[in-house]
């Protein structure tokens, strides 16, 4: 892995990740803070095993892996997952690399399945040992105990702990069947409120509205009875 321009630093920033994964949840998320925010392109991160993908935003080519930043906050996208067998490695050089930039803490996204839900909070957090010993989010609801995460946040998680740096994972409740922009939208307020910056997440309760409004009309289609047929 190597990350383009070579002396790129995040020193004193905060990064925020989210990938592919419950509901898409953290891949909205990141993709919803760059455009609103109008975070511009800091660096690439080069990895000789990406997948060969390739595409236009804003008429620019877009790489599978870049970092953008919006003031304090640098974002990392990241469009598609590395091979399967390459995919620890890939995250566990990306965790190091962050850890020596200088970045002050990592927000990582994520979903949950939405019917783990045990009462009438909108995400869970799991923080790691440096991020609980810093106290600065004991008030905030926990993932309970034996509860798993899986993919690139717990590959990531993981790493952070075992080299005590403060991170946390933000898991918002989430359709387990679907595109979820209404949990990308409470990843969004959460992080809003934590680094106190303003955004409208009307366009993604909008979106929601309209995918919910789909399937309680397919939902309907399926409850209605057949028509005869007759030959």
């Amino acid at each position: 892995m190597k990350v383009i321009p070579e002396d790129t630093r995040l020193d004193g920033k905060v990064l925020v990740a989210g990938f592919h994964g419950i509901g898409a949840t953290g891949y909205w998320t990141v993709r919803f803070l760059i455009r609103e925010l109008k975070a511009e392109r800091l660096c690439f991160i080069d990895y000789e095993h990406a997948p060969a993908i390739s595409s236009l935003s804003s008429g620019k080519i877009s790489t599978p892996y870049e970092i953008y930043l919006a003031g304090r906050l640098s974002l990392f996208k990241s469009e598609i997952l590395p091979s399967r067998e390459k995919e620890n490695e890939f995250y566990r050089s990306f965790a190091a690399w962050v850890i020596n930039s200088g970045v002050e803490e990592v927000a990582l996204v994520g979903g949950l399945d939405e019917s783990l839900r045990t009462d009438d909070t909108k995400y869970r957090v799991a923080m790691t040992s440096a991020m609980i010993m810093a106290k600065k989010m004991n008030e905030e609801p926990l993932l309970e105990d034996d509860r798993m995460i899986v993919g690139p946040v717990a590959t990531l998680l993981n790493f952070f702990e075992m080299k005590n740096f403060p991170a946390f994972a933000v898991l918002a409740y989430s359709s387990t069947e679907r595109i979820d922009p209404r949990a990308a939208a409470n990843a969004v307020e959460f992080l809003s409120r934590r680094y106190g910056f303003t955004v409208d997440v009307s366009p993604l309760i909008k979106g929601a509205e309209e995918l919910e409004s789909e399937v309680r009309e397919l939902e309907q289609k399926e409850k209605r009875p057949s028509s005869p047929v007759y030959s």
